[in-house]
C-alpha cells in the first residue's frame, strides 16, 4: 500500500483527496463494527457520508465550513442510534475520532509545503511504531499498560519517541528544512501522542473484545488498526501548526 500512498501525497489534489476519502469509508465501517454495530448499517453508512461532506468542503476551501458540518452529523448519528438499537455515545465518538484527523491531513497537505508536513507525519508515526517494536523486544522491562496493551513496554515508547526525532532530524538535514532541534522535538512529541492513539484504540477493542478492528489487510487487521497513531498525531500536528508564528515551521 505504501506506494500508492506515497504517490497521492506527492501530487496531492484530488489524488490525495480521493485516497482520504475512501479510507474514511473503509474506517467509518470498520468503526461502527468495532464498537457493536454491523459495519455499514444505517450508522457505518451515515457516518461514511459525514466524513465525505466534511473532506469535501475542506477540499474546496471551507475547512470551517468542515467543522461545523461535524455538529449536525453528530446529530443525526445520535438520531439513527434510536433506530437501531445502539446508543448515540460511539457513533458520535467514531465521527469526531475519525473526522478530525481526517480534516487535519487534508488542511496540512493543502498548505503551503505540503507535502514536507505531512511527510513529517507519516515519518514520525512509521518510524515510532519500528522503533518501539525493536527496542521493547530487545530491552523489554516494565510494562506500559499491561491492562490495556500488555506487550507494550516503557522502553519501547523512548525507542519510538528516539527514532521518530532522529528520522525527523535527518530528513530536515537532507531537505535543509530548518531548525533541527525543532524537528527532533516534533518527532518526539508526535511519537508520544502517536503511541497515545495506538493505546486509545486498542482499549476500545478491550472494551468491545474485539481482537482487529477488521481483515482488510492479511496478517495486520484493518485500516484502523495501520494508522491509529496518525489518527491521534495529525490533529497535534496542525495545532502546532496554527500556534502563533515564530517562524521556525517551514509550513507555516
Amino acid at each position: 500500500m505504501l506506494p500508492v500512498v506515497l504517490l497521492s501525497l506527492y501530487f496531492g489534489g484530488w489524488s490525495f483527496t480521493l485516497l482520504l476519502a475512501v479510507l474514511a469509508v473503509l474506517m467509518a465501517g470498520e468503526w461502527d463494527r468495532l464498537t457493536g454495530g454491523s459495519g455499514f448499517g444505517l450508522s457505518g453508512l451515515a457516518m461514511a457520508m459525514g466524513l465525505l461532506v466534511v473532506l469535501a468542503l475542506s477540499y474546496y476551501g471551507r475547512g470551517d465550513w468542515a467543522l461545523i458540518a461535524l455538529l449536525p452529523a453528530a446529530l443525526l448519528l445520535a438520531v439513527l442510534s434510536r433506530f437501531t438499537g445502539r446508543g448515540a455515545l460511539w457513533p458520535v465518538v467514531g465521527l469526531f475520532w475519525l473526522g478530525l484527523p481526517c480534516l487535519a491531513v487534508l488542511w496540512l497537505r493543502m498548505g503551503d509545503q505540503g507535502t514536507l508536513a505531512v511527510s513529517c507525519l507519516f515519518v514520525a508515526v512509521w518510524t515510532c511504531d519500528t522503533g518501539a517494536y525493536f527496542a521493547g523486544r530487545g530491552i523489554g522491562g516494565p510494562k506500559l499498560a499491561p491492562r490495556i496493551s500488555p506487550k507494550k513496554t516503557w522502553s519501547g515508547l523512548l525507542g519510538g519517541m528516539l527514532a521518530a526525532a532522529g528520522a525527523l532530524v535527518l530528513l530536515t538535514v537532507f531537505l535543509d528544512a530548518g531548525s533541527v532541534l525543532l524537528f527532533a522535538l516534533m518527532g518526539a512529541l508526535l511519537a508520544l501522542i502517536s503511541q497515545c492513539g495506538d493505546l486509545a484504540e486498542s482499549s476500545v477493542k478491550r472494551r468491545f473484545d474485539v481482537k482487529d478492528s477488521g481483515a482488510l489487510i492479511p496478517g495486520h487487521g484493518g485500516i484502523l488498526d495501520r494508522v491509529d497513531g496518525i489518527l491521534f498525531a495529525a490533529p497535534m500536528l496542525a495545532v502546532l501548526t496554527l500556534l502563533p508564528d515564530i517562524g521556525l515551521l517551514p509550513w507555516r
